[in-house]
Formats: structure tokens, C-alpha cells, sequence
């Protein structure tokens, strides 16, 4: 096994949620889920189509997150990120306010979390603090009551410790693996809410050699055009590097 920084797992891990979407939608100060997006189209998905709401060249939205919106409701967004300064067993988030402190506000992520096909949360903070039993104020709601038009919703939640994927039915998450530098009994213990477990939790796959390669190099030059900050955390000198 080869060694990898926990962002390039995680990246693999959004990699293979993303599976064989058509269209994916990543927001600013998310630069994981935009690695794994590009990896994802390095990988298998070559006619993928990736929009950074930020991006600094090239950006496809000439009016911004309104046309974002109006693509999500025409049914043209297949997968979306949604995080939170809370998450709770419901898949609820919470993007306003929580330990006495304001956030910026919850901006579209309740539409988004209606329209897009499906939504992986992510934070990389794993904490009982985070992934708690109640949100404080629910931002966007992770289940409806029927009758209630939504295309999309929750489909997994991938923190720095593991991957949850959702159940629509029972309403909460079931562990689908731990990461290497975690174990089940870490994860029960830092989760605020209750959840589904089988009874051998599996581990997160590692990295491949080929995912590395590809990460380590065109996947890396396009998130140095576009996450300069990031790619010199992880990557140093291929930060410096301009798309091929």
C-alpha cells in the first residue's frame, strides 16, 4: 500500500459515490468533493460534467448561482455537497447558527437538497459537536413527509472518520466503513446520534496506485488552477503546475 494524505482518501471515497452521474455540482471552499469529482472523470466517467461555482477561469454560470438553481430545477444537477456546522441521524443541516455563534445563512442549500438527484454530505470534522443528536435549526431538511415534492436527497455522509451511506426508508444512516486511522468503537464514540451497524464494520478502501497517479497529477494541476491554497497543502510543488 502506498502512502496517501487522508484528503486523496477521501477523494477516492467521493470518487466512487459519485458512480456514473452525468453532472456534478461542487460549491466554493469545497476543494475534496471538486478532487474527487475530476477523479471520478479521470477514472471512468470521461463525458462528466463538472461545475465549480467558483471557479476562477472558464466558469460556465455567467449569472451565477441562479442559473446553478435553475439547472437543479429542470432535473439537470445529478449530484450535489451539501455540509454543516451540524448534522444530525436525520440527515437534517444546520448551516445558521449553533453554540451561541452565527454562520453565513443556509443560501440555497434547502433547494438544492430538494433538486439535486442526490447530495453527499461531507465535513471532515467527525465530533460529537458536529454530528449531533438534533440540529439546533434545521437549514435543510434531510426526509419530507409524503406528498412533498423532492427529486433528490441524501445519499451518503462521509466524514474524516468514515462513510455513512442513508436509508430512505428508516429514516438514518447506516456505517458502511471506517478509515484506516479509525475503528468502529472510535466512530460510535465521537457520533452524536445513533445509527445502523453490521456487526464487522468494514475499512474504507485505500487509494489505488492508478487513483494516486491520476490525483498526483492531472486531477492535482486542475485544483492548483482553482484551489491554489489546498494544492500546496497536499500536493506542494504540483501546485505550482498549469493545467495540461
Amino acid at each position: 500500500m502506498e502512502p496517501y494524505a487522508t484528503e486523496e482518501l477521501l477523494a477516492c471515497c467521493i470518487a466512487r459515490l459519485i458512480g456514473a452521474a452525468r453532472h456534478v455540482a461542487v460549491g466554493a471552499a469545497s476543494p475534496i468533493p471538486a478532487t474527487g469529482a475530476y477523479l471520478s472523470r479521470s477514472l471512468h466517467n470521461k463525458n462528466l460534467r463538472i461545475s465549480l461555482l467558483h471557479k476562477r477561469v472558464g466558469n460556465p454560470f455567467t449569472e451565477g448561482s441562479r442559473e446553478l438553481f435553475d439547472l437543479a430545477g429542470q432535473g439537470r444537477i445529478d449530484v450535489f455537497f451539501l455540509g454543516g456546522a451540524q448534522i444530525d441521524g436525520e440527515a437534517n443541516i444546520n448551516l445558521v447558527r449553533a453554540e451561541g455563534r452565527r454562520f453565513p445563512g443556509s443560501f440555497g442549500s434547502a433547494y438544492m437538497y430538494f433538486a439535486a438527484k442526490k447530495t453527499i454530505l461531507f465535513r471532515e470534522e467527525h465530533s460529537p459537536r458536529v454530528l449531533v443528536k438534533k440540529v439546533d435549526y434545521v437549514s435543510a431538511p434531510g426526509w419530507s413527509e409524503p406528498g412533498v415534492e423532492r427529486r433528490g436527497g441524501p445519499a451518503a455522509l462521509l466524514t474524516g472518520k468514515a462513510l455513512f451511506l442513508w436509508q430512505k426508508e428508516q429514516r438514518r444512516f447506516r456505517l458502511a466503513s471506517v478509515h484506516p486511522d479509525s475503528s468502529a468503537e472510535d466512530v460510535r464514540a465521537n457520533t452524536g446520534f445513533d445509527y445502523d451497524a453490521p456487526a464487522s464494520v468494514p475499512m474504507t478502501a485505500t487509494p489505488t496506485r492508478e487513483e494516486l497517479e491520476l490525483i498526483r497529477g492531472p486531477v492535482a494541476r486542475v485544483i492548483a488552477e482553482n484551489y491554489p491554497e489546498f494544492a500546496r497543502h497536499v500536493w506542494g510543488a504540483l501546485a505550482q503546475l498549469r493545467p495540461a
